[in-house]
């Protein structure tokens, strides 16, 4: 590791990042870093005046990774000298992280830790519907999604309006995009609506982008209704008992039907069910508004909403090694993502060897020892890096334009 931090990991690029321009501010100097070094040892508040300070302690420690937190009212390192009532947290990237676990009621190729390109899907339909809701919805631009290291994925917003939005704003927001609610023991887990009215337009827009995403992926690929535990989770989302208990005969006396055929089979017998109608039974209304919240709950993304309710929770810094799979925590081109590979994501022991076996390039005259090339820019981090590069870019353009408007303004 700390080879991977002396000469691969991106300081000044994270510093920039965080702090918007290239002198430090508050942005970075009142921010808070948390370390994990080897036996669980956990240290923190801990906050620097420069990238080059956090480059020399991280290589001092030598954690096994290090988060991230909120801008502080006092540098994080003085917490102990300050009174209680001047340390608080009061700026922070609005942050989302979900994770591939999330999904095992619903995924059939994996389950716990392990992932594979396929039930990575998942994760890809949530990066397409949060990346256009956050963007058409509220407006903001800097979005920059980090791939976890393992089965997950997480998102930082740095737009100025989400780094100043309060605790009890960040959980309305939050609250806004879930969908997905209850624990185990509740079946239906999509209460979005008014009765039978249609669905909120912003739902509706995802449910758009969803409903193929469960054709193929959900139906075909996953097969998740094969297994009697899948369909019977199926028969507890069906509003009418009729409906659902003439579909678990027909299951029951023909098991080996694929999921395609089974969802079929339900679409036949709602329009069935709609057309008899009758006193007391649901509305053919209802029954096409119990369809689409099927498709929701099965394909919706699954937030793990804490993380984004509170300035103060710390997440893994970008770029991070992840302690289990060794692969380092990439940003990902949410434009892209259906064609991002977990499994291919570099490790700290392949970019290692690739700059052992890597001859540096020749250096301009008069360039000094090392030219101007990094050394990351020799390895397979070079595309991550070059992303996250222009990510900033965007942030450091964005404060350009607001000191202008401000020194017009006088």
């Amino acid at each position: 590791m700390l080879a991977f931090y002396r000469r691969l990991f991106p300081f000044k690029s994270l510093f920039t990042w965080l702090n918007h321009e290239h002198v430090p501010t508050k942005l970075f100097t009142h921010r808070e870093f948390a370390f994990t070094l080897a036996g669980d040892v956990y240290l923190r508040y801990n906050s620097f005046s420069s990238a080059e300070e956090l480059k020399k302690q991280v290589c001092s420690l030598n954690p096994t990774r290090f988060e991230i937190g909120p801008v502080y009212s006092a540098r994080p390192r003085d917490k102990k000298t300050v009174r209680p009532a001047a340390f608080s947290p009061q700026l922070r990237e609005l942050v989302f992280d979900i994770d591939m676990t999330d999904y095992d009621p619903i995924r059939t190729c994996c389950s716990g830790a392990d992932i594979c390109q396929l039930c990575w899907t998942f994760i890809a339909a949530a990066v397409r519907v949060l990346d256009r809701a956050l963007r058409d919805q509220f407006g903001y631009r800097h979005l920059l999604w980090v791939y976890s290291g393992r089965r997950g994925i997480h998102l930082w917003i740095s737009d100025r309006e989400a780094l100043e939005l309060t605790d009890e704003q960040r959980r309305a927001l939050v609250g806004w995009l879930t969908v997905i609610q209850g624990g185990k023991e509740m079946h239906k887990k999509v209460n979005v609506r008014i009765g039978t009215k249609s669905l909120p337009p912003s739902i509706a827009s995802a449910y758009k982008m969803l409903e193929p995403v469960f054709h193929q992926l959900v139906l075909r690929e996953q097969n998740v209704f094969k297994s009697q535990e899948g369909w019977e989770a199926l028969l507890h989302l069906v509003p009418d008992p009729d409906v659902a208990q003439n579909l678990r005969d027909k299951w029951e006396d023909a098991p080996g039907r694929s999921s395609r055929e089974k969802w079929q089979n339900l679409e036949d017998e709602f329009a069935a069910a709609a057309k008899r109608g009758g006193k007391g039974r649901p509305s053919a209304a209802q029954l096409q508004a119990a369809k689409e919240d099927i498709i929701l709950q099965y394909t919706y993304p699954r937030l793990d909403a804490e993380v984004s309710k509170h300035r103060n929770h710390l997440l893994k810094s970008p770029f991070c090694v992840h302690p289990k799979t060794g692969r380092v925590c990439v940003p990902v081109d949410p434009r892209a993502i259906d064609a991002f590979d977990p499994a291919a994501v570099p490790t700290v022991a392949q970019l290692l060897r690739e700059l052992d076996e890597r001859a540096l390039p020749s250096a301009p005259e008069g360039a000094g020892e090392q030219g101007h090339y990094a050394d990351w820019e020799r390895t397979k981090l070079k595309p991550y890096v070059d992303l996250f590069d222009r990510h900033v870019q965007g942030l450091l353009e964005e404060t350009r334009k607001m000191k202008q408007k401000t020194d017009l303004s006088w």
